[in-house]
């Protein structure tokens, strides 16, 4: 056990020193605590033993952002079994881990080590402490810190637990780059630099460091990368084609915005290169018409109708044309084949001569068949062409709600039953255009759970019913809704009662 602890101590530190030689961040820290020693929860060998207490000193060198050494030296006393008030004192070597850095606002570590423990002056005892512990930041250099180990010791009953509070200290850190700023608040620790840039180097000395400077050898504006704007027009030189002459940055610090040789103040277009045929104004489809005037600059087109395309010749352009390849006579520039007076780009039936939105009305109820739901049997407009179901039918439905009973706690339909459903199927008949929905509900016994799969199924056996009868399954839908719906007091019996219900709505197809 020992040595495979001692194992873990060995791997433990070749683990820190491999972080140290990738993420070198070194320096020392003095620690103090105050310990409370436990040993009689540990050692069934002791018979009374009280909690002891003990002062620690301590420094750490800390060689990486995750690992470093700790040193402890401890004064206490201990009461346990034969030995009474006696006084003791230890030094050990801990390696600490520390798997998110040092530098956090709460820092973790483990910690595993080798120590030798003095009882008497005289006594010593081996021991090997694996523990963890929290350092809370308090500001730069110092910290709160609890810990707690478990020890074990070379000899019988010296096992013990050991916990405690203190603080930390960090010392001066080490400069790396020997440019007089200690690592930790060197933003380049292995590159000198001045204070003014944090340590990092800047050539020129304009004050942005080289590795953000496009112009490291050259002193420039902080705002411009570090380069140089010899014109003052905020293009840097190294990006300015006219260093010396004060132009816009999006075209490349020039006078002549557009670089098509035309003097900015004589180019109608300073911003787009062009023509001096065309005052200086781009033709990017070559119609004869500048850009600035041409509706549509990129397809080449007739000037009269403002450089815009024809394909059909019926003088409405392409653009507005609602029919490019088609001649028409109507604003729009579309034919209309069935001659009803509307165009074939807005006639919903453009082969079927009609009156509504260019569509016919077969069952003559005022709502075009482009429209109405149930085209060929008369409605009303604001039922969607379809007919008003009528009162007795409504009435009958809202019956069948409360008359569909099934067997308690059960999705089997009771015999009573079948009527009311047959009479459902033969109102579907009568309205041969309307969908069905079926929702099922139940009270608010038992869980949602149990409440919510218990409607669904309920709702589901009589779809199946109804569909054996003959109607077609894909006109009907059915959902449970559980215990979420209630019509009535789930706190009385009659109340419960009316919320068992399963109800039926008809509904114009889609």
């Amino acid at each position: 056990m020992k040595r495979l602890l001692m194992s873990s101590l060995l791997l433990l530190c070749a683990f820190g020193l491999t972080a140290q030689m990738n993420n070198l961040k070194s320096y020392n820290a003095l620690s103090a605590r105050v310990l409370a020693i436990d040993h009689q929860s540990i050692n069934d060998g002791i018979d009374e033993a009280s909690p002891t207490f003990a002062l620690e000193v301590g420094f750490r060198r800390q060689f990486s952002k995750i690992f470093g050494i700790m040193v402890p030296i401890k004064v206490g006393i201990i009461d346990v079994g034969e030995l009474d008030n006696i006084t003791i004192s230890g030094i050990e070597v801990l390696g600490q881990l520390y798997p998110a850095g040092t530098d956090g606002k709460i820092s973790p570590y483990l910690h595993a080590g080798y120590g030798v423990v003095s009882e008497r002056l005289e006594n010593a005892n081996r021991q090997i402490p694996l523990g963890v512990g929290l350092n809370f930041r308090l500001d730069g250099n110092s910290w709160f810190n609890i810990q707690g180990e478990y020890r074990i010791s070379d000899q019988e009953n010296r096992d013990n637990i050991m916990a405690g509070i203190g603080y930390v200290y960090r010392l001066s850190s080490i400069d790396s780059d020997k440019d007089g700023i200690i690592n930790r608040d060197d933003k380049c620790p292995d590159l000198p630099g001045p204070l003014a840039t944090n340590g990092c180097p800047d050539a020129d000395m304009d004050g942005v460091t080289d590795d953000k400077d496009r112009c490291p050898t050259e002193a420039g504006n902080a705002n411009l990368a570090g380069c140089p704007d010899t014109d003052q027009d905020g293009t840097p030189n190294v990006d300015d084609k006219c260093p010396e002459l004060a132009g816009p940055a999006d075209k490349m610090g020039c006078p002549d915005a557009d670089g098509d040789g035309i003097n900015d103040e004589a180019d109608e277009c300073p911003e787009l290169a062009g023509k001096a045929e065309l005052d200086g104004c781009p033709d990017t489809d070559g119609d004869g018409v500048k850009d600035s005037e041409d509706e549509c600059p990129n397809t080449a087109g007739n000037p009269r109708l403002k450089g815009c395309p024809d394909a059909d010749g019926d003088g409405i352009p392409d653009k507005d044309d609602k029919c490019p390849d088609l001649a028409g006579e109507s604003d729009s520039g579309c034919p209309d084949k069935d001659g009803d007076g509307v165009s074939d780009d807005e006639d919903k039936c453009p082969g079927i001569a009609g009156t509504f939105n260019g569509c016919p009305d077969t069952d003559g109820d005022g709502v075009g068949d482009d429209l109405d739901r149930c085209p060929t049997q008369a409605g009303t407009a604001d039922n969607a062409g379809c007919p008003e179901i009528k009162q007795e039918v409504k009435e009958r439905l809202e019956y069948a709600a409360r008359a569909v009973r099934f067997e308690t706690g059960s999705d089997k339909l009771k015999e009573e039953s079948y009527i009311v459903l047959s009479e459902v199927a033969g109102i579907m008949r009568q309205y041969p255009d309307y969908d069905l929905t079926i929702s099922g509900h139940t009270d608010n016994v038992g869980s949602d759970v149990t409440n919510l799969a218990l409607s669904e199924r309920r709702a589901a056996a009589c779809l199946k019913f109804i569909v054996a009868t003959g109607i077609k399954e894909g006109r009907i839908s059915s959902a449970g809704y559980g215990e979420s719906r209630p019509v009535a007091d789930n706190g009385t019996a009659s109340g419960r009662r009316i919320n068992r219900r399963v109800e039926f709505g008809l509904n114009p197809r889609r």
